[in-house]
């Protein structure tokens, strides 16, 4: 009897090691980072031809003096998201550009996409913020924290430094480093590792929980806008 008792102990010892290991193993790989973008081609994307192309090994976005755009249109990623961690590289000549996050489709023939945006913007003025797309609007200026409560008002709970003095971080012209990070409520917008905004969202009716990534041109003055070295971790 003893025999069998010490048998059955080492089997569940080694049941819970096995499953011990197969949670790291898939811990390990929900937080290894995959690439959105190949590099040469659109693939895994969807988005006007007229406005989206690969250009210099970038995802590149335009809207020109021959063909302005009626509305902002967007290159739409297969892949949704939840809580995640979403790093690239932009950079943006004229006008107002964007990352859609946990976002929605809204028109599938325009590619009209609504819903929380990490603002880029050529002219300095929105660079940094979360701006709610087709919703509720500016939710979080530079440099500030704000809570939304449940009724929907914004409360200015902390900062994380001066408005203007956050642009100087930023290489206007240049390639810049942006990353956005989204757990639970939380979203944070930093651009070369140097937090420009942060929500906490608790208006539960118009908050969204999961949904699209998709890149913006936005509609107005002539303008580009480039991407690459786009990686997720889930």
């Amino acid at each position: 009897m003893a025999h069998t008792w010490k048998t059955l102990l080492t089997v569940l010892a080694w049941s819970a090691l096995a499953a011990s290991s197969a949670l790291s193993l898939a811990q390990d790989s929900a937080k290894k980072p995959i690439s959105l973008f190949d590099g040469k081609s659109l693939k895994g994307w969807s988005g006007l031809s007229e406005n989206w192309k690969v250009e210099d090994g970038a995802i590149t976005g335009v809207n020109t003096a021959e063909n302005p755009l009626k509305n902002n249109t967007f290159l739409v990623s297969e892949k949704k998201v939840s809580d995640f961690e979403l790093t690239l590289e932009f950079k943006i000549e004229g006008g107002n550009s964007g990352i859609q996050y946990r976002s929605k489709l809204i028109d599938a023939e325009k590619f009209i996409v609504g819903g929380y945006q990490a603002d880029i913007d050529a002219n300095k003025r929105y660079m940094g913020i979360n701006y709610e797309e087709r919703g509720r609007g500016i939710m979080v200026e530079r440099g500030q924290i704000v809570a939304v409560d449940d009724k929907g008002a914004k409360n200015k709970v902390g900062t994380c430094g001066d408005a203007d003095a956050l642009l100087g971080k930023i290489k206007f012209g240049d390639w810049n480093k942006y990353r956005i990070v989204a757990k639970g409520n939380k979203l944070q917008h930093y651009i070369n590792d140097v937090l420009m905004s942060e929500l906490e969202d608790g208006e539960a009716a118009k908050r969204a929980s999961e949904g699209i990534i998709a890149l913006q041109v936005h509609a107005g003055p002539p303008m580009k806008v480039q991407f690459r070295n786009i990686m997720l971790t889930e």
